[in-house]
């Protein structure tokens, strides 16, 4: 260990470039999936933000923001009935079309929720204060980053949604979504936009008692009803969504496809560094057998190496990657970096480190001593 330590230390204008590949490679792996989960848990905002423990809609619903209109009172019913359940509310999420003032469209997404203290669908960034404002018919709320996008200015403005007038009451932060606008009103306003019955909702929400209860409820409401229903846990609704942004649409896919060639390239840039290391040692090599060394030493020599170069590698990327994502926080575009995510980023980059050295290790069969006389 001591030995290629030193080596590292005395050669270090050698491995320099090996560690910056290493560095590279953890950075590109972490900063891509980091940006792929950034933008895919912005599919999920609603679910996330919301209180809800149960989320109960339409039949095979696959994402949170595709679903079809259902009873309110034959939902609200079936889950208030369920012992563990304390609360239950309608919540109405569905595409619309946002006719701009200047001329023009674009699609938006209309969040309908009960307004009061305690609602399990309103988002926590509507205040009491916002939340008032609401209360108002066809009064909307939207992120103060999509007014661009909408063709107004801000607060007071209006335009028309499914042809209905609306009016701007307020602005919110941090709830930009990937497909269209997040435009939060009160039920009443949804209702009328979407023109459903009293009666309709896209979704019914439920709390329990103990949030540890909602797998229960779930997994009894899907043995009494079938697939007649959807019912799911906040996580796994959330988790649900996510993964068919990711898998079912052009966009995710694209994603995923860019994370998986920054893998790539990582790992084809740090194999091909850290052979040319091990390849630019080769008179040293040579000169440790002709001193007695085992060859099986070298081997172990060349693998403590690309152990130590890949430990080196991840502790330079650490800060550069937390620095490159506070830059794209300021574009509007947060890479989502949790310890896990840091964890297996750094876990890859090693093995692909190990597998350079490992690679490197064939050059070693063919070292003699003999070689310091050519």
């Amino acid at each position: 260990m001591s030995y290629t330590l030193a080596t590292l230390w005395f050669d270090r204008h050698r491995f320099i470039p090996g560690i910056l590949a290493v560095g590279f490679s953890a950075l590109l792996i972490a900063l891509q999936c980091g940006l792929l989960f950034g933008l895919l848990s912005v599919t999920s905002i609603p679910i996330d933000r919301a209180d809800a423990d149960i989320w109960f809609g339409s039949p095979k619903i696959l994402s949170v923001d595709v679903n079809q209109p259902i009873s309110e009172n034959f939902a609200v019913a079936r889950i208030g009935s369920q012992p563990e359940v304390d609360k239950v509310e309608p919540y109405i999420l569905r595409f619309g079309t946002w006719e701009k003032p200047n001329g023009g469209v674009d699609l938006c997404i209309i969040v309908g929720s009960r307004l009061s203290e305690g609602s399990l669908g309103a988002v926590d960034k509507l205040t009491p204060d916002l939340r008032m404002k609401l209360t108002e018919p066809d009064s909307i709320v939207v992120d103060d980053s999509e007014l661009d996008r909408l063709d107004v200015s801000g607060i007071g403005d209006t335009a028309k949604i499914l042809g209905r007038t609306v009016k701007i009451v307020g602005t919110v932060s941090g709830m930009k979504s990937i497909a269209g606008p997040y435009v939060f009103c009160s039920l009443s306003t949804a209702r009328s936009i979407l023109r459903y019955q009293q009666d309709q909702t896209a979704y019914v929400l439920a709390h329990c008692r103990n949030p540890e209860d909602g797998p229960i409820v779930v997994q009894r409401l899907r043995e009494q009803y079938g697939d007649n229903i959807s019912a799911y846990t906040k996580q796994e609704f959330s988790r649900r969504s996510r993964l068919h942004w990711l898998t079912k649409t052009k966009a995710g896919i694209a994603l995923g496809y860019a994370a998986a060639l920054g893998l790539l390239v990582g790992a084809v840039v740090t194999v091909q560094t850290l052979y040319a290391a091990t390849m630019a040692s080769m008179r040293e090599y040579a000169t440790l057998l002709a001193l007695g060394i085992p060859r099986r030493r070298l081997a172990m020599t060349v693998l403590l190496q690309a152990f130590w170069i890949g430990i080196l590698g991840i502790a330079v990327s650490l800060p550069a990657t937390f620095g490159l994502a506070e830059l794209a926080g300021l574009f509007g575009v947060k890479p989502y970096l949790p310890p896990e995510l840091l964890l297996a980023a750094g876990a890859i980059t090693l093995l692909m480190a190990l597998l350079a050295g490992t690679i490197a290790l064939r050059s070693i069969r063919h070292i003699e001593p003999v070689n310091l006389l050519r």
